[in-house]
């Protein structure tokens, strides 16, 4: 089960009721920006990052929201499924990478 943990600002993989992963997000108006995913010791190796990414995203665009994708596990995930890249802020993205 994926969930939105808005409290900790995060979504939640759980399997079995423990927490087996997370994606860690910053809100800012509008904007989720992805900044960490992690799955937990033990559950690497079973696809379970890319159902955290596509459970978060599904969400996002639920919502009607965009993201920033800081996070690099969530920005190769996008480029892998291009039918995620219209929830990308673009303007903002570049904006920030030019900054670096």
């Amino acid at each position: 089960m994926i969930r939105d943990d808005p409290e900790n600002h995060r979504y939640v993989l759980e399997l079995g009721g423990e927490v087996a992963g997370l994606a860690v997000y910053h809100l800012r108006g509008s904007r989720l920006y992805f900044v960490h995913t992690e799955i937990h010791s033990g559950h690497e190796r079973e696809g379970l990052g890319s159902a955290l990414a596509r459970g978060a995203l599904d969400d996002v665009r639920g919502q009607g929201a965009k993201i920033v994708p800081l996070c690099p596990f969530i920005a190769s995930w996008i480029q892998r499924h291009p039918d995620y890249e219209d929830l990308i802020d673009q303007e903002l993205l570049e904006a920030i990478n030019r900054g670096k």
